[in-house]
């Protein structure tokens, strides 16, 4: 589902804001019959050599594992693929910064004008312009002002209003002509980050890009929409204003997408049940 579109619904990849409105194997060993003739095994003598040989590879171990944890010296490999040359789990961890204010149901802001600070604020606003609350009048146009910065509010919120408020357009999700779901049902749109690259950086101006599966239809006995899953990448072009980043634009292109598992799909029930008692995740730190 491609959010804060004034266009349309839906979408192909590389749109952009503009266009919407192994299996293992188990090994068995079996018992050394090596010995005396009676199968009992015999157990190898021990050398000073094979003790050496062990404390010299602890020792080696703990080592490597402190150089590791020092976290600065060594270049990369020369292969790109290198597990140094990725990103670690140390990109998106907590960092000690004291978190953004903000309440689930609410934009975060105050974020630190740095790198970790544009990627904060791009994930934080993807999962404001997937929200439920893009579809209530009153939510979108909060949403709108603080996501954006307010030249560019200013200038879509008449556009993203006609959207949002389209007969046609809201029928088409399953809702009814007042954005209302159904008796019976819940609407679900909901975007749950998996990460952020920070493209390009400068202390006016970033890029962020960040992936994410987002959750979207109705849940209850006879929709016609029901929810399902699509992942998408959002790149967020960020520009600090008023001590804060705010979007000047993005654009949206389909996937990564994982192979699905062989899950079976939950009910109806089950589906509206968890959505009633899940709540969202801001995405601060």
């Amino acid at each position: 589902m491609s959010f804060g579109d004034e266009h349309g619904y839906g979408g192909d990849p590389g749109r952009t804001e503009e266009s919407f409105g192994g299996s293992g194997q188990t090994r068995t060993r079996l018992p050394d019959r090596t010995g005396d003739g009676h199968g009992t095994p015999r157990r190898p003598a021990r050398s000073s050599r094979s003790l050496i040989t062990v404390v010299g590879v602890v020792v080696l171990l703990i080592a490597a594992i402190a150089f590791a944890n020092r976290g600065g010296g060594g270049g990369a490999s020369d292969d790109p693929k290198d597990a140094s040359s990725r990103p670690g789990s140390d990109s998106t961890a907590a960092t000690g910064v004291k978190p953004v204010t903000g309440k689930n149901g609410s934009i975060p802001s105050g974020f630190a004008r740095d790198e970790q600070g544009a990627a904060s604020a791009a994930t934080n606003y993807a999962v404001a312009l997937g929200s439920v609350e893009m579809y209530e009048r009153q939510g979108r146009h909060s949403i709108v002002n603080a996501v954006y910065t307010p030249e560019v509010a200013a200038a879509r919120q008449g556009d993203l209003d006609k959207v949002y408020s389209s007969e046609k357009f809201l029928t088409s999700i399953g809702l009814q002509a007042d954005g209302t779901a159904p008796t019976g049902t819940t609407f679900v749109s909901r975007t749950n980050p998996v990460g952020a690259k920070v493209e390009k950086f400068s202390t006016d101006s970033a890029s962020v890009a960040v992936w994410y599966s987002a959750l979207f239809g109705l849940a209850g006995e006879g929709s016609t929409n029901p929810v399902t899953e699509s992942w998408y990448t959002n790149t967020f072009e960020l520009k600090w204003v008023d001590g804060n980043w705010k979007v000047t634009g993005f654009t949206q292109q389909d996937g990564p997408t994982p192979v699905g598992r062989d899950q079976a799909a939950s009910s109806a029930e089950e589906m509206a049940d968890a959505v009633e008692q899940f709540g969202g995740f801001t995405y601060a730190r």
